[in-house]
Formats: structure tokens, C-alpha cells, sequence
């Protein structure tokens, strides 16, 4: 599948921005099923590029003149569903077995991924079960969880969305002796009804590498899902994040559309950057009335 990708985030700020350095973890790679045929970041900014532990790729975002709003533009091409599986490890194994904040389990957690411990031939099976016993205990609901949910919380809550799946999934996993991690990317649906990023989990299992568990839709990462980071969790995975001087209240806007390569032009949902720009400026507004 040849999918078309365009991402947009604006940040929108009350007063004047002194200085700004984020981290965009924008940039898909090669491997895990997809090939990367072009792919461009644009910003009112420098760009500086590396790769970080987990082999992903960043560019830091340095704006050090004053500023009132950021754009960021990444957008591209890449086919999926190719056969180029990479199990390259950038770091050893019991790196994802470590708890984090978001990803820590309690003993209720622990009692429900129990029953989903078997031996090794049947793992697949049994994390597929859990994947959709997940989904029925934790409903997909938005607005109701933040990105600083922990899994503990999400699961307390019985609501959340992909990233809240994501981290009480690993954080099952990583109760059971199992190698996981948070994977950041985006998904193609035929309605084009996903208009933002998307997580999942991978997990290790032994003789067979990562597999790759999408819980919010119960099934498995495939040729509609492309990849662009992976970390312990949302916090060393997320597609943008950084810091501030200056600036008072900020506003954001962000939107995704993936299209198929080949679909009719008239059938493909198109950025409105009109209303990117408007939805930021409401934010900002309205944040502004709360002073």
C-alpha cells in the first residue's frame, strides 16, 4: 500500500516567544514493513539532525528570535506491507523491561495480565486475547485521559485512548517478563476519520522478534500503520515536544490526513489549513479569557 502523509502542527502564543527548542520525532524509517519513498520537514526554524537511543529519528527545532507562533509541516510518501522486516535492537532487551511513570504497573494490573501468562508457543495467542480483553476493560473515549495519564490511572478510569491502550498494554506485558514498547506513528483509514497521530505497543518474543499489537482496534499493526518512533513510552516517543522561554499561553493545532496513492483526487481528504490556523486561534482566545 502507497499511502500519502501530511502532517500539520501550529503553535499559537499570547505575548512574544524568546526562545524555543523542540525534539521531532517526524521522520519515518525503513524496516518493520514499510519503505520511505520521500519525506520533507518544513519549519520556520533550524534544523539540526541525529538519532537518538532507540535509533529513532530527531531533528532539534532551535527558534532563538522572538516569535509568536511555530508551523510544522512533515509530509511524504511511504509504501507499506513490504517484506523488509528489521529487528535491528538499538538497545539491549531488558531496557523495556523497565517500568516508567506512565507505564508502571500495580497489583490490579498485574492481576489481570496473570491470566494471560502461558508458555512461549502460545504467546502470540494469549497477548492477542489480553489485547482484546484490554479494549472491553479500558473503552476508547476521548477528552477524558491527557498525555500524562499514567496506564494506572487509564485503567482505573475503564476509559482512555491509543496512548492510554498503548501503555497499560506494555505495562501488562512488562509485568509478565515480557520486552515492550510504545510505538508513535499514523494510521490510514478508509474515511480518513483519523485525522491525528497514533500509538501502539510492540512487543519481544523470543524466536520471533517484535510483533506489533494495536489495541485501540484490537488487532494487529500492519500495512495501514506507519511508523515514525519508539520509546518506553509516549514521553521518549512522542512525534513533538520541547521547551520554552517566554510566550505566555500557548495554543495548538495539529492535523493528520493519510491518503492512498492512486485514490481518485476528488475522493481524498485534504488538510484545511484555513481551519488549522482558526482552530489555533480559538485556542488561544480562549485561553486568554481564562486570565
Amino acid at each position: 500500500m502507497l499511502l500519502n502523509i501530511e502532517h500539520h502542527t501550529r503553535y499559537v502564543y499570547s505575548e512574544h516567544v524568546n526562545y524555543t527548542i523542540q525534539q521531532l520525532r517526524l521522520t519515518p524509517q525503513n524496516g518493520f514493513g514499510q519503505h520511505v519513498k520521500r519525506w520533507e520537514i518544513k519549519v520556520n526554524g533550524e534544523l539540526h539532525p541525529t538519532e537518538d537511543a532507540y535509533g529513532n529519528i530527531i531533528h532539534t527545532l532551535v527558534l532563538d528570535v522572538q516569535h509568536e507562533e511555530i508551523l510544522i509541516v512533515a509530509m511524504g510518501e511511504v509504501e507499506t506491507g513490504v517484506e523488509a522486516m528489521s529487528q535491528h535492537l538499538a538497545l539491549p532487551l531488558p531496557i523495556y523491561l523497565r517500568d516508567t511513570p506512565l507505564t508502571a504497573s500495580d497489583d490490579v494490573i498485574k492481576t489481570f495480565a496473570r491470566q494471560f501468562k502461558t508458555a512461549a508457543y502460545a504467546q502470540n495467542d494469549a497477548l492477542e486475547n489480553m489485547m482484546h480483553a484490554l479494549l472491553e476493560r479500558v473503552h476508547y473515549i476521548k477528552g477524558v485521559t491527557q498525555v500524562t495519564t499514567s496506564a494506572i490511572e487509564a485503567f482505573q478510569f475503564g476509559q482512555g485512548v491509543c496512548q492510554d491502550h498503548a501503555h497499560v498494554f506494555i505495562a501488562c506485558c512488562r509485568s509478565l517478563g515480557l520486552p515492550a514498547r510504545y510505538v508513535s506513528g499514523y494510521l490510514f483509514t478508509e474515511d480518513g476519520s483519523l485525522m491525528q497521530t497514533h500509538a501502539w505497543a510492540d512487543v519481544y518474543l523470543q524466536n520471533e522478534g517484535w510483533q506489533s499489537f494495536d489495541v485501540s482496534n484490537g488487532c494487529r499493526a500492519g500495512e495501514t500503520h506507519v511508523r515514525l518512533a519508539t520509546g518506553l513510552d509516549y514521553r521518549s516517543a512522542s512525534p513533538v515536544g520541547g521547551m520554552r522561554s517566554g510566550g505566555g499561553i500557548e495554543g495548538m493545532a495539529s492535523s493528520v490526513i493519510v491518503n492512498q496513492s492512486g485514490v481518485p483526487f476528488s475522493l481524498q481528504n485534504r488538510v484545511d489549513v484555513s481551519a488549522l490556523v482558526e482552530n489555533a486561534k480559538l485556542m488561544k482566545q480562549a485561553q486568554q479569557a481564562q486570565q
